[in-house]
């Protein structure tokens, strides 16, 4: 199963910054493109607080924001822990 979720449209330059580096750690992920799925847009809507902007990224139930705060968790050293609970 799939633990991180991000939500991108086709558009979004800083949407495939974010997925080249999920691939290049290793981290599956499940893409939700927002412009093609009205479903998607309402989920990504509910999970983020009405966020309009991609990419907006869940790890598990959690929403932990977008490509910035990916990489902050990342640098904090925060990331694998919040992987290694949601694949635990």
């Amino acid at each position: 199963m799939t633990s991180v979720k991000i939500f991108s449209t086709g558009t979004c330059p800083i949407c495939d910054k974010a997925k080249a580096l999920l691939k290049k750690w290793g981290l599956p992920f499940e893409e939700i493109r927002v412009d093609q799925s009205q479903s998607g847009l309402k989920e990504m809507l509910v999970v983020s607080n009405n966020a309009r902007t991609v990419p907006q990224i869940m790890i598990k139930d959690k929403w932990i924001g977008g490509f910035t705060e990916l990489t902050e968790l990342h640098m904090d050293g925060e990331l694998d822990d919040l992987i290694a609970s949601a694949n635990g």
